[in-house]
């Protein structure tokens, strides 16, 4: 959020309390990648306890285009497209 962003977003995720997620928490990953399929910037990369997380990207050191985000968590995995207009 938001999309078409300039140049500044917001990705926000919940990592749901499971059987998985309790103790050391669950491995997380959240990277950026171009239109190419490589992989620009590593958002977070680690272990997460339960519980609403945000991340901020700052794109303003990129050129406008189109751009994805990559989240994983556990078995979890999910792609999404951002617009970049400067």
């Amino acid at each position: 959020f938001p999309n078409p962003f300039n140049p500044v977003t917001n990705i926000r995720f919940d990592i749901p309390f499971t059987p998985l997620s309790f103790g050391e928490g669950l491995g997380v990953g959240l990277k950026i990648y171009d239109i190419l399929g490589n992989e620009i910037t590593v958002l977070a990369n680690g272990k997460l306890a339960p519980g609403t997380y945000e991340y901020t990207w700052d794109a303003s050191a990129f050129p406008s285009g189109v751009y994805f985000y990559r989240l994983t968590a556990g078995d979890f995995s999910n792609v999404n497209k951002m617009i970049l207009l400067k």
